[in-house]
């Protein structure tokens, strides 16, 4: 690609950073698969973006598909394109999207991970009394208590959280803010990590939570974090930040089934995200099913009598 793209490429960022003040870690996203794109003009000798049409736009996603990127990853790709080029229409530098058509390969349904009750407190469970167990212990019990995402964790300042009336103020997608509740473990948790906060944080510093330096802790070091608490506790799966959200949505609505309540305190601004966590394990189900189907109800009163020969038949 010319120079001139690359600049377009350039100012559409600025123009997501600052007009709709999107997060970093969503602007690296659309930067990393803009290059992509760009990676794939040069490959078929195309050096502006007026000279792509539809068909080498179905062809990338074909590519991708070929060297093994999912259904998701290359739907992420294409809107990411369809997006700058209906920006480059906005100002005239463009006549016509060639992505508005293409549609990625269908993604298999995965419901998400969850941790169950008895894991997440046996991932609760630290015991230490050091600053630093003190912040992972409040970090982890937040993370399950709210169902903040990283990202909303770690921009958290002290103004942020109130644990009188147990509340946190999130700053969440598109800049959207919202209240959210936080529980009395956490609300605990956060109370003993603050009263320790000062002898790893620097004077200035308004992060909640900070790291050896004493300055903001980095996304990266919550992972790293929340993998060896997980790995203490001889959990044997991958465990990672936003598996707490997800059991977080899971537990919720298998106690209350309010989805439109989950969705406010997730933060989606669309109810098919919240959806996903609909589901119930089967035996769930079928406990329903054996205490409230009429005919559940009747093969489990026939069955405290002796089976009929009729009854064995039907067994079989």
């Amino acid at each position: 690609m010319d120079a001139a793209a690359t600049q377009q490429v350039s100012q559409y960022l600025d123009h997501l950073r600052l007009e709709r003040r999107l997060s970093d870690h969503t602007i690296k996203s659309y930067r990393r698969d803009l290059l992509c794109l760009r990676v794939f003009c040069d490959s078929l000798e195309i050096t502006n973006w007026p000279e792509l049409r539809d068909h080498h736009i179905r062809r990338f996603a074909a590519t991708s598909h070929a060297k093994g990127l999912g259904g998701r990853s290359i739907q992420r790709r294409l809107s990411g394109a369809r997006s700058f080029f209906k920006y480059l229409i906005r100002e005239n530098q463009l006549e016509n999207n060639p992505a508005v058509d293409v549609r990625a390969p269908k993604a298999p349904k995965r419901l998400p991970e969850t941790l169950d009750v008895d894991q997440m407190a046996s991932l609760m469970a630290i015991a230490g009394s050091e600053p630093v167990d003190l912040c992972d212990k409040a970090i982890l019990e937040l993370l399950y208590s709210s169902g903040l995402r990283l990202a909303e964790l770690v921009s958290l300042d002290i103004g942020d959280i109130n644990t009188e009336d147990g509340t946190v103020r999130v700053t969440g997608k598109g800049n959207k803010t919202r209240i959210v509740p936080v529980g009395r473990y956490a609300r605990r948790a956060i109370d003993a990590w603050m009263r320790n906060r000062a002898s790893l944080a620097m004077p200035l510093e308004t992060a909640v939570f900070v790291g050896p330096k004493g300055v903001r802790i980095s996304p990266r070091s919550v992972q790293a974090r929340v993998k060896q608490r997980a790995k203490a506790a001889g959990l044997p799966q991958r465990v990672y930040p936003h598996l707490f959200r997800h059991s977080f949505a899971t537990h919720l609505l298998e106690s209350s089934s309010d989805l439109r309540g989950v969705q406010e305190l997730l933060g989606h601004a669309d109810i098919s995200s919240t959806q996903v966590y609909t589901h119930l394990d089967f035996q769930h189900l079928a406990q329903i099913y054996d205490k409230a189907h009429p005919r559940a109800l009747l093969k489990n009163r026939r069955t405290t009598d002796r089976q009929s020969p009729e009854d064995d038949e039907e067994s079989r």
